[in-house]
Parts: structure tokens; C-alpha cells; sequence
């Protein structure tokens, strides 16, 4: 017997009516206008010449009423000219590579551990069951000075490291773009805990003998969202000096940072954190407009206040009967939480269709109206965007943003496969994303780019990037000796 409507459950209902709303509501002047059109042809398709003819001639225009409307025209055009902020291009970056003798595979790390630590057994137990469960894989590196035992963590060996990562990752910058040093315009480095005198954008200059009047900046302290805190200031500023441009470098100098001691939220940093940078070049010039990866859509920028417990300790051990599992700090996850949904807010209306926006607003007016307990409307992002760049700070934060996202795998799977091969790389984390999605021959035409970063304070920022052209699969880069192998399943824990 064929099924009446009354069989069918409301989850089925749901799940065809979502997408006839969708498409109404996202298609709105069409849905409309069609109709409207049809009829009017229909109408004059059985209208005859001479009807037509009277239509036109009830139409009444003078000379005054012509150059009225073009004045308007002219006027409007000119202010929307005037105001429109100026296109702003990511030509191309490049990513800082590791050599093969700065890897640190588990058993290194945990031999190193137990000799530096051999009095705070215990100590060494936490960097183990850390490592065991951080998703970082055997490849991942770290400066040479680390590499001593002890660590020699001293500033001559932080100034060695800062200029390995940031002169090879320029020098690979120049060489994919042909950009000379003196053509730059505008030099922005950020780096969050190292912060030396002279800085480290004067030690970019001095070393490519820029020019004298270059607009250069150092951004320090503001952990792993710096390097999308720079993206925004390069914007600004491009918006300010016409056929202009903008090399953005972001990277975390691992040396001086190196702790020794026995406080377990500070030995946390040891297990997660890893070499990288990379080296973003940005311009407003047409003629780049040309050749160009990426056009920069959207940035935005929130800020939620946190004591030092909140972003400090990380990791909060759930041992009370002896267990030895370890969990995302609690009033960590509740401040990101906080972070994420006011840049949810301002994301949303610039990027989402209009479907997701209505369910959003009337979800926020209910709240409001009716009962503050409401479960608030998490957009769909993946109607507005094909990729996503989540930092890789942790699994846990991956897996967060994934379940509050409701994201799947493979829209992950860029954070998952940066965090093993690389680690945590602080504010460059987003860039061996974006390059390994392109590395897989994913990047298409017109597809859009979400980059979501978290740092302390709290922050949370994000980038919105359209695709310029679809991008072939690169022969260098990060990723080029290694692609082939991923993405590989990461257990939840791997056994040391």
C-alpha cells in the first residue's frame, strides 16, 4: 500500500522541507520575478502591435526628467566608487620546511625527557601522557638548541632560529613570486614570545637592504591569532597607500620558550608546539589582481576576556579515582566558546545565504522574546564556504570547532594532517592548511576559505578568502615529498 502523509515521521519531513526553504528563501527575486515576467510576455504575446504601440506612447519622458536620471546615475556611481574599499590579493606564500635533522620522533622526545626531568618522574609521566594523546605525529620538529641536553635556550640561539625560519621561508616567497626586496612597500612581522631588540622586522630589512622608507611593523604578545591580527592591519593599510604591497610574515620562535621546569600547565607547551612560519605576500595592485591566489574577502576580529587560569592552564587532568586521562581545560572551552560565537555573529551576515541568516535572527529574537534557555541556531557554514582552516592548536580544539560547527572529516582534515605533520606552529598553523588543501588538487575556481584562529587574551579572528583561479597541484612546498600519504588515521591514543 503506497505510504500517506500521515506515515511519514517529522525527521523525513524536516529533511525535504529544508531544502525547498532553502531554495525559496536564497532565491527569493527569482522566485518572484519569474512569474512576474512570464505573465508580462504572456501579455504582450497576445497583445497586438497597435496595443503595444499605445503602451509605449503612455510613456511620457522629457529632456529635464533624461538629464535628471543620468545625473543620479553619475552622482550614485561616483560615491559607490569613492567609498568601495580596495581589492586586496594574496599573490602567494610560502610555508617554512623543517631540515629532516630537526625531527623529533616520540622516543626522542620522551628520552630527552626523562634525562632533563630525572628528578620529576612525574613530570615526565604528564609530557608522555600529553604526547600520547596530542595527535602529533613522528615528524615533527624542533630548534637544534632544543635539541642539546640540557636545552641551551639563550638569546643567540633564539636569533639563529628566528633568522633559519623567516630568511628561508622570504627566500621562498621571492623566488615562487619574483619579488625583489626594494619593491616591498609594507613589511609586517608578528611573533608572539619573542620580541628582541633590534626587532625582528628590522632584522628583515637589514638582511634584504630594503628601502629606507618602508612601512615596517613588529606585532608581538598576542599569541596564535597574531598572524590573522596582521592580515588585518595589512589590509588597513593597503586601503591607505594606493598600487601597494605587503609582506606578512608569521612564525613562533621556539627557543627561548623552552621550559625546564616542573608546573605541568608550563611543561605543556613543550609537547605541542613546533617550528614553522610562513611568508604571505598581499598587494592591491590590478596587475596582481592577475596572477593572484586569493582575494580577501572578510576579516574579522573578537576579543573575550579571560583570567590567566583560563588560557594559561590548558589541560586539566580527570584523574580523581586514579584515572589518567587528560581534557581541554573547561573554562578554556567556555571563553573560546564565547570567542567563537561573537565571530559567528559578525561571520555570518557577511557570508551566509539568506536561509541561515533568517533562521539565525528569528533563533536570536526567541531567545530574546521568549526563553533565554532556547538552544541558539548554529548556522550551516558549509553552505558559504568549501574549505575550512581551523588552527591547529590541539585535537581537542579541532574536535571541538568540528562538533559545534557540525563540520565533517575531510572539512578537518587539513587542521588533523597540519597538527601531526607539523604540530602546533602557532600563528602560521593556517598557511601549511591552506597549503596542504592544495596539495590534494582540492582548491577550485570561485570556492571560499574560512580561517579560524585562536590566541590568548581570548581572541578569536577569522579570514574569508575567495579562490582567484583554480590552483594546480604544486611541485614544492611543505607538503610535496609527503602528500601522498595522507590524510593517515590518527588513533586517540598512541601508545609510548
Amino acid at each position: 500500500m503506497p505510504r500517506t502523509s500521515s506515515d511519514v515521521s517529522p525527521s523525513v519531513k524536516i529533511k525535504y522541507a529544508k531544502p525547498v526553504y532553502q531554495y525559496v528563501v536564497n532565491n527569493f527575486l527569482t522566485v518572484i520575478l519569474v512569474p512576474i515576467m512570464a505573465n508580462v510576455i504572456y501579455k504582450l504575446l497576445i497583445s497586438s502591435p497597435d496595443d503595444i504601440l499605445d503602451i509605449w506612447k503612455s510613456f511620457r519622458f522629457d529632456s529635464v526628467q533624461i538629464l535628471c536620471s543620468l545625473f543620479a546615475v553619475v552622482f550614485v556611481s561616483t560615491i559607490y566608487f569613492m567609498w568601495k574599499p580596495r581589492s586586496v590579493y594574496l599573490v602567494d606564500y610560502a610555508c617554512y620546511k623543517p631540515p629532516a635533522v630537526c625531527r623529533v620522533p616520540f622516543s626522542t622526545f620522551m628520552e630527552h625527557s626523562r634525562l632533563i626531568l630525572s628528578s620529576e618522574p612525574k613530570s615526565v609521566e604528564f609530557q608522555m601522557r600529553i604526547l600520547e594523546r596530542s595527535g602529533l605525529g613522528e615528524e615533527t620538529c624542533l630548534p637544534p638548541a632544543i635539541h642539546y641536553i640540557p636545552p641551551t635556550p639563550n638569546m643567540e640561539a633564539a636569533r639563529k632560529e628566528a633568522e633559519i625560519v623567516i630568511f628561508s621561508a622570504m627566500e621562498s616567497l621571492f623566488e615562487k613570486t619574483g619579488l625583489k626586496p626594494r619593491d616591498i612597500d609594507i613589511l609586517i612581522v608578528n611573533c608572539s614570545l619573542f620580541s628582541p631588540t633590534p626587532s625582528l622586522s628590522a632584522m628583515v630589512i637589514n638582511k634584504y637592504k630594503m628601502r629606507g622608507n618602508i612601512k615596517s611593523f613588529n606585532l608581538s604578545g598576542m599569541g596564535c591569532s597574531a598572524g590573522l591580527i596582521s592580515i588585518d592591519l595589512a589590509r588597513d593599510l593597503l586601503q591607505v597607500h594606493h598600487n601597494s604591497n605587503a609582506i606578512v610574515v608569521s612564525t613562533e620562535i621556539i627557543t627561548p620558550n623552552y621550559y625546564k621546569g616542573k608546573e605541568r600547565s608550563m611543561l605543556l607547551p613543550n609537547c605541542l608546539f613546533r617550528m614553522g612560519g610562513a611568508a604571505i605576500l598581499l598587494s592591491n595592485r590590478k596587475a596582481d589582481g592577475r596572477r593572484a591566489k586569493y582575494r580577501l574577502l572578510h576579516v574579522v576580529r573578537t576579543h573575550k576576556g579571560a583570567d590567566d587560569m583560563a588560557y594559561r592552564c590548558v589541560y586539566e587532568e580527570e584523574d580523581p579515582q586514579g584515572k589518567s586521562g587528560i581534557s581541554l581545560s573547561k573554562d578554556l572551552m567556555r571563553i573560546a566558546g564565547d570567542a567563537l560565537k561573537s565571530n559567528i555573529t559578525t561571520v555570518g551576515p557577511l557570508v551566509l545565504p539568506a536561509s541561515e541568516q533568517l533562521l539565525f535572527v528569528l533563533t536570536l529574537i526567541a531567545r530574546k522574546v521568549f526563553s533565554p534557555n532556547l538552544r541558539p541556531y548554529i548556522p550551516d557554514f558549509k553552505q558559504a564556504f568549501e574549505h575550512f582552516c581551523i588552527h591547529a592548536g590541539g585535537r581537542a580544539v579541532i574536535n571541538e570547532l568540528q562538533k559545534n560547527l557540525d563540520l565533517s572529516a575531510e572539512h578537518v582534515e587539513a587542521s588533523r594532517m597540519t597538527l601531526h605533520r607539523f604540530g602546533n606552529t602557532s600563528s602560521s598553523s593556517l598557511w601549511y592548511e591552506l597549503s596542504y588543501i592544495e596539495a590534494k588538487g582540492r582548491m577550485r575556481k570561485g570556492d571560499r576559505i574560512w580561517q579560524i584562529a585562536f590566541g590568548s587574551g581570548f581572541k578569536c579572528n577569522s579570514a574569508v578568502w575567495k579562490c582567484n583561479k583554480t590552483i594546480k597541484t604544486p611541485a614544492d612546498g611543505p607538503w610535496f615529498d609527503c602528500i601522498e600519504k595522507y590524510p593517515v588515521h590518527i588513533p586517540d591514543v598512541v601508545k609510548l
